[in-house]
This record gives structure tokens, C-alpha cells and sequence, in this order.
């Protein structure tokens, strides 16, 4: 396991909250209240563990596939449905949508290789990430892949934690399915669209691991 990059700073400040912190609670505290100084460290410790495991990158050997769909991100399945995508494509697409809690890894993932055709950043609000109106009205980046077996949108989603997006694609840009695509602090969400005659592969509820977990499959011709 490794340490994202986005994390350094993050880290760093919590390190030094966590040593200034404790200072000052063993130099009031140790002598007339050890207890308290113990239960200001433990607690304090447990918040610094959690600040570095919120960007820790585990080892995985991703899966590749041309027609398939990898999910680009970690977290729980929490919406299968058709909607009618006005950004990019104006037309009716299958969106599969994954919430990522602040325990989950928040590295994000290109889920098809091919060409980025589109990447655009949207000022928004900061619904929570299960919101229903978040895919719409939320912060978010969305980017469009495309290759030789389809196309897929991929929106980056801002939660009531989430402060900030990282995209790390540009329009041009020919990408590696399974790299990095990009981050997201503290709570967030994915959205997929894909063509209406892929094959959808996962549940609602089921928890996917990005870069691994196949959400779908696409159709041998394009769809756009």
C-alpha cells in the first residue's frame, strides 16, 4: 500500500495538529490528569491513522477488457436506471451510480482505455452524495471516453464532505483503462452513463472495487 499524492499536504497538517495537540495536553494534563492526556492521544491518533488511510492506494491487479466496463471507483451501487443525459449526449443512457463513503479508497479510475473526448468542471452545490438531484446540481467533473467499442461518461460528484475534485484528463488525451482518472476528498460519489444496450453486470447495493469490479459490458458496435 502506497500514499496518494493528494494526501501529502492533508497528512501533513494532520500531523502537526496531532503533535502541537498533544503538547499541550501532556504539559497540562499529565501531571494532574494522565487519564485525560492518554484519552486526548488515543483519540487524536485514531483521527491522524484515519486521515492517512483516506488516501492509501492498496496493491490490486486491475482488470482489463475491451468491451468491459470496470468501475472507476470504490464504494456501494446505489442507483441502476435510465435517464435522459443532457450534457454531452442528449439522449437517453443507463446511469450506474456509486457512493463512496469517507472509509472507502478515493483514488478514481478510467473505466474504459480509449481517447477523452470531453472534460468539463461544473460549479455546484453540495447536496449529500446519495442525493437523487446531486448528479445534476452538485460540483462535479465529467469526462468522456471513447474507443473502438463504445463510449462512456464518467461524472466525478461532490458530497456534503467533499470539498474538492481532481481530474487528472484532458480532451485528446489517450488513456489506459484502469489508470488514474482522478480524486476526491472526503465523501463523494461516481456516476457511469453507458450505451442503453450494454449489459449491465452489477446490483443495487453491491459493493465494487474500482479498477476491478466489472459494471458492464458493452455491444460490439459503437453506441453513441
Amino acid at each position: 500500500m502506497t500514499i496518494h499524492r493528494e494526501g501529502y499536504q492533508s497528512i501533513g497538517i494532520a500531523a502537526l495538529l496531532f503533535g502541537f495537540i498533544n503538547i499541550i495536553s501532556f504539559t497540562f494534563l499529565s501531571g494532574t490528569a494522565p487519564m485525560a492526556a492518554m484519552v486526548v492521544f488515543f483519540i487524536t491518533l485514531l483521527l491522524f491513522l484515519f486521515i492517512v488511510s483516506f488516501f492509501r492506494i492498496p496493491k490490486r491487479a486491475f482488470t482489463t477488457g475491451e468491451n468491459e466496463v470496470v468501475s472507476p471507483a470504490d464504494g456501494k451501487v446505489v442507483a441502476i436506471e435510465e435517464i435522459t443525459e443532457d450534457e454531452y449526449f442528449h439522449d437517453k443512457r443507463i446511469q450506474v451510480s456509486i457512493f463512496m463513503s469517507p472509509a472507502n479508497v478515493h483514488v478514481n479510475r478510467n473505466p474504459i482505455s480509449g481517447v477523452v473526448q470531453y472534460s468539463h468542471y461544473h460549479k455546484g452545490k453540495y447536496l449529500v452524495a446519495w442525493h437523487p438531484k446531486s448528479s445534476i446540481e452538485n460540483e462535479r467533473y465529467s469526462v468522456v471516453i471513447e474507443n473502438t467499442k463504445g463510449i462512456v461518461l464518467v461524472k466525478q460528484i461532490a458530497g456534503a464532505l467533499a470539498k474538492r475534485i481532481c481530474n487528472y484528463l484532458t480532451v485528446g488525451e489517450e488513456v489506459k483503462q484502469g489508470d488514474e482518472l482522478g480524486f476526491i476528498k472526503f465523501g463523494s460519489r461516481v456516476d457511469v452513463l453507458l450505451p442503453l444496450n450494454a449489459t449491465i453486470n452489477v446490483k443495487l447495493n453491491q459493493n465494487v472495487l474500482g479498477g476491478i469490479t466489472v459494471l458492464a459490458v458493452l455491444p460490439e458496435t459503437v453506441t453513441h
